[in-house]
């Protein structure tokens, strides 16, 4: 499974930027799946966090959330 994080940007107009992470569950990374079914497991997957987590995702970020991250930045 690979996990990519795009950048951020604040309401502020500062842009944060995210490493890309990935993490393997497996030694070897699998290509592409071995079977159809297993396509269609991904594709039901990927749409259920889409629903599920998009709308908190793209909420905005409380303006006190991002004064402590500035003032501790300066730190």
């Amino acid at each position: 499974m690979t996990i990519h994080a795009d950048d951020m940007t604040f309401p502020s107009g500062q842009v944060l930027q995210h490493p890309q992470m990935d993490k393997t569950m497996d030694k070897k990374p699998r290509q592409k799946p071995e079977k159809p079914s297993d396509q269609a497991f991904d594709l039901w997957l990927k749409r259920g966090l889409h629903q599920l987590f998009d709308d908190v995702a793209n909420e905005p970020i409380p303006e006190e959330l991002l004064r402590l991250i500035e003032e501790d930045r300066g730190e």
